[in-house]
């Protein structure tokens, strides 16, 4: 393994901790990871995987929402114990099902994160200024096309 790949690991690792970390002290504490400062730090680790080119799904190792939330399964025996569930008819017991909820509120935020991320270019500088010209043109033809539909009248 190179020593670029073993950082990438390692750096991986620690995000990977850090965001268990904070779902667990939420979970504990009865608070929500959608506000700060719990939404805060886990946009801040993620902004650390995105810069570290870890948030593709193609990277090595996964960081983006579903490499978290396979993981962090794994971890916690979500996996098994959903697998189980499905079998044996039954349910995951609540410890479980809070687990399941953090897990699929943070990966909703990071998939927003990312979606915004990729997006940024399309709306900042040069590029930016034509998408918004662009769209001021479209919601003016709009609104020429509504006026002209309501003087017609029924």
């Amino acid at each position: 393994m190179s020593e670029v790949q073993s950082e990438s690991n390692t750096l991986g690792q620690q995000i990977l901790d850090q965001v268990d970390a904070i779902i667990t002290n939420c979970e504990l504490n009865r608070k929500p990871l959608e506000i700060d400062p719990a939404r805060n730090e886990l946009f801040l680790l993620f902004v650390k995987a995105e810069a570290a080119g870890l948030v593709g799904e193609d990277s090595e190792p996964d960081i983006s929402a579903d490499g978290i939330c396979k993981s962090l399964s794994q971890r916690w025996g979500l996996q098994a114990a959903a697998q189980d569930s499905v079998v044996n008819q039954t349910r995951l017991n609540s410890e479980q099902l809070e687990k399941m909820r953090s897990l699929w509120s943070v990966m909703r935020m990071w998939m927003e994160w990312t979606y915004a991320w990729e997006r940024w270019g399309e709306f900042h500088g040069a590029a930016g200024e034509e998408v918004r010209q662009s769209e001021a043109q479209t919601e003016t033809a709009s609104q020429e096309a509504s006026e002209a539909a309501s003087d017609e009248g029924p």
